[in-house]
């Protein structure tokens, strides 16, 4: 084990290393306080760019650049009440209200602050429950994976929004994609529609740039609404303060680090689902809750928190069972087999020191996050004038180029546009995106697992309740199947009542 360690320690604190995660930090705190470029879009920009790395440094770029990004999402918010990335936009209107109050500093401070802590106490949890995790999972075999995939798309689905049924939709839209090609248990080429290029299936790295990048490019030039004015015209000292918000909320900062790793392990939710729960919690515990919407620091101390930790979450049941918590660890997983670091328990056994390195770098990005956070912040309104007609072209320049170079075909062009179009439609009409991401992560999966537990059974079906823990998660997802919906229609009907 010290030896594992040590080799993470010298792969981490390698200058290479260190001057990418410098490198991903600035591009992670400038895409955040951009408004419409989210954190899931910098992580997918910077895909090209990992290919031609060593996978701790190109793990060291996705880490950095996507912790940044959730925290700087939270400056436009506060100085525009524009989000920068969704998961600022639980307490925009909060840190908006205390901008016209004059206490811009204290709310830029607190996202700050205490988006490091709750970043901190995610990776403390992450480097704890992942062994075990891992541990505990070198016990399942194929019937143990199939359920805890479907349960993965079936929370997927529920966790979405008020409109599962459009979750479901674009799951299904998903799990469609991950069939394309030779790519299954049987070999046999579908909906190929005898085209090669899709023998090899769709790519998902050019179809993840394409739905999180182009349809931001696209929905920046159908929109029309005049640019946001800026109301402070100096940002002050946002370390002060921020102690006494320490002392006195403890027990919300407490809360929304947990609640948002709990929420960022469950698969498809992610920091922003984090963030509105953890808003909406501390409204209902606030011993002050006429104080929110009109500039109380306490919902953006514990949401601030809770986004942040989201994102560690979301890593436990990526790293552990290869199944994405959010879209970003989505493109993370494809990065990592690219990389020839396959997700799944074996992976804490047989390269432990590739573990150890991942868990440093959360340390270093959340402890980094500090200082440079200070420097955007000072920079802020140089950053939010950035002409977007400028902007723009170069997002869409680079997708297409870096695209291109992963395979160094035009067909992955092609796949990403049509996604990006696909996306932006989705989206228009209120479909989440995140499930279909899931779907094509998880469909291959599903399937193989289903097949090898088909034959191992010799097609009895009751063999996939027959051990232990293949029986405990066929349960729980007969449970969520069945109990949330009935939780929805019992919600809906009090709501009637009243």
């Amino acid at each position: 084990m010290f030896q594992a360690v040590a080799q993470a320690f010298a792969m981490v604190f390698e200058p290479y290393t260190i001057a990418v995660m410098v490198g991903a930090s600035l591009f992670g705190l400038f895409v955040g306080a951009v408004p419409g470029l989210t954190a899931t879009m910098a992580t997918a920009l910077l895909v090209p760019v990992t290919f031609f790395m060593p996978p701790i440094p190109a793990i060291a770029a996705m880490v950095t650049a996507t912790a940044m990004a959730i925290f700087a999402g939270d400056i436009p918010g506060c100085l525009l009440r524009i989000p920068g990335t969704p998961a600022s936009a639980a307490y925009t209107d909060e840190a908006y209200a205390m901008t016209r109050k004059g206490e811009a500093e204290l709310a830029l401070g607190a996202g700050l602050v205490f988006s490091a802590i709750g970043g901190l106490f995610g990776t403390v949890v992450l480097i704890v429950a992942a062994p075990a995790l891992a541990d505990f999972a070198l016990n399942f075999s194929s019937f143990e994976y199939f359920w805890l995939v479907l349960l993965g798309l079936t929370c997927a689905v529920f966790i979405t929004g008020d409109q599962p049924l459009k979750g479901l939709v674009t799951l299904m839209l998903g799990l469609l994609v991950a069939c394309v090609g030779l790519g299954n248990p049987a070999g046999f080429p579908r909906f190929t529609f005898g085209n090669p290029e899709l023998t090899g299936g769709i790519g998902m790295i050019p179809m993840m740039i394409g739905m999180f990048a182009i349809s931001e490019v696209i929905r920046y030039v159908v929109d029309t609404s005049p640019p946001a004015q800026l109301v402070v015209d100096k940002v002050g000292n946002v370390m002060r303060g921020q102690w006494n918000l320490a002392r006195k909320y403890p027990v919300q900062i407490l809360r929304g680090s947990t609640l948002g790793t709990a929420v960022g392990a469950l698969p498809g939710a992610g920091a922003d689902i984090a963030a509105w729960m953890s808003y909406a919690m501390s409204k209902r515990f606030s011993k002050e809750p006429e104080k929110f919407g009109t500039g109380h620091p306490e919902g953006i101390v514990e949401s601030g928190a809770a986004n942040n930790s989201a994102l560690a979450g979301a890593w436990i049941p990526a790293l552990v069972f290869g199944i994405p918590g959010d879209s970003i660890t989505a493109i993370v997983i494809g990065v990592l087999y690219m990389k020839n670091m396959n997700p799944g328990p074996t992976l804490f056994t047989t390269n432990p020191q590739n573990i150890y390195a991942v868990f440093l770098l959360f340390i270093i990005a959340n402890i980094i996050m500090v200082p440079l956070g200070l420097l955007c912040i000072k920079v802020a309104k140089r950053i939010l004038r950035v002409p977007r007609n400028v902007l723009m072209p170069l997002i869409l320049l680079f997708c297409i180029v870096g695209t291109f170079a992963i395979n160094n075909t035009p067909f992955d062009i092609a796949v990403m546009l049509v996604a990006g179009v696909i996306a932006y439609l989705l989206e228009a009409n209120r479909f989440p995106i995140a499930p279909a991401i899931l779907g094509v992560v998880l469909g291959g999966m599903l399937e193989e697992n289903f097949i090898t537990s088909m034959i191992k059974s010799d097609g009895n079906l009751t063999a996939f309740v027959g051990r232990p823990i293949a029986a405990a998660l066929a349960a729980l997802t007969f449970l969520v199947w069945v109990g949330l919906p009935l939780l929805r229609l019992v919600r809906g009907r009090r709501q009637v009542a009243f």
